[in-house]
């Protein structure tokens, strides 16, 4: 202890002290991580930072030789002093590399169809860092959809990385989906709705393709937003109400007549529907041509018993 006493009062300026653990945020290591009050060479670069998500040990041996060649007032108090330097990292951001592979491709014509990368595992990044993606090489089989890219990921505060990946162009095509989440009933109006681009392969059923017709119709069931609208999701607005008054109009050549009725059933636009005359009490099929009002074609025959048992 006397020996090592007096090296350190030996050593000009303040003692240093070691810091057993740094995270690093630059892409280096210096002469500072390692120690508190280095001196006036604290801010010497010492060599590369482990890459993001690992950590290199600098032990007691190698931390008393960088103190000699650097002059720092330091000493290990043993062979277990060391030193345990990280750097914390992130995934690269699928959405980036996922477009630079789009782009590419779309580049080189195949841009019909969406890159499925979805065996990718994207590199890690130092936490910071905001690094721009670039496709260097790329390799399409239009046969089979596949292909194979060489990417780089530099700058944004992080030296160059190289990686690759490969994936599948999936065929893709525009389907109407609700632009925010719709309850059953609604009556869809043209900001209810939009295109979005859908892979095929994930698609079920009769997918709406057209949002002008989409609007003006009515939701049979709850859709979240983006989830692709079927046929079978629309049905024509409901024009008359089951057990609601509605103006019965009875139509013969040069004479109209009309009474009031109560639907037995609820109908859209153009869908028959029974209707109960209060007066006579005869049930008779109309044609639903409004709010609320149905025609009965001259010579409509009254419906049978069973049917307006079935109806009700």
């Amino acid at each position: 202890m006397l020996f090592w006493a007096a090296m350190l009062a030996a050593l000009p300026g303040q003692a240093a002290t070691l810091r057993p653990s740094t995270s690093l945020s630059a892409p280096v290591v210096r002469l500072a991580d390692l120690f508190d009050d280095a001196g006036a060479q604290a801010g010497t670069v010492l060599g590369p930072a482990p890459r993001p998500g690992e950590r290199i040990v600098v032990e007691a041996a190698q931390l008393a030789a960088i103190a000699r060649q650097f002059g720092v007032a330091w000493r290990p108090a043993s062979a277990a002093d060391r030193a345990v330097l990280d750097q914390p990292g992130r995934a690269l951001p699928r959405e980036a590399v996922a477009q630079a592979v789009q782009s590419a491709l779309a580049r080189a014509g195949a841009d019909d169809g969406e890159a499925d990368l979805s065996g990718f595992e994207p590199p890690l990044i130092p936490l910071l860092a905001n690094p721009a993606v670039t496709v260097e090489q790329l390799d399409f089989d239009r046969a089979s959809g596949r292909f194979v890219v060489a990417l780089r990921a530099e700058g944004g505060g992080m030296p160059p990385l190289r990686f690759a990946a490969a994936g599948r162009l999936e065929p893709v095509a525009d389907v109407v989906v609700p632009a925010h989440a719709l309850a059953g009933g609604t009556l869809l109006r043209q900001g209810d709705v939009r295109l979005a681009r859908v892979r095929l392969s994930a698609l079920r059923g009769d997918a709406v393709r057209d949002v002008a017709s989409a609007a003006g119709q009515m939701l049979r069931r709850p859709v979240p937003a983006g989830q692709p609208l079927q046929a079978a999701d629309l049905t024509r607005p409901l024009l008359v109400a089951k057990g609601a008054r509605v103006a019965m109009e009875l139509r013969v050549p040069g004479l109209a007549i009309t009474a009031q009725g109560v639907a037995l059933q609820a109908g859209a636009a153009g869908e028959m529907v029974q209707v109960l005359n209060p007066v006579s009490h005869m049930v008779v099929e109309a044609e639903v041509t409004g709010p609320g009002r149905v025609v009965v074609a001259a010579g409509a025959a009254p419906v049978s018993a069973e049917a307006q048992v079935a109806a009700r």
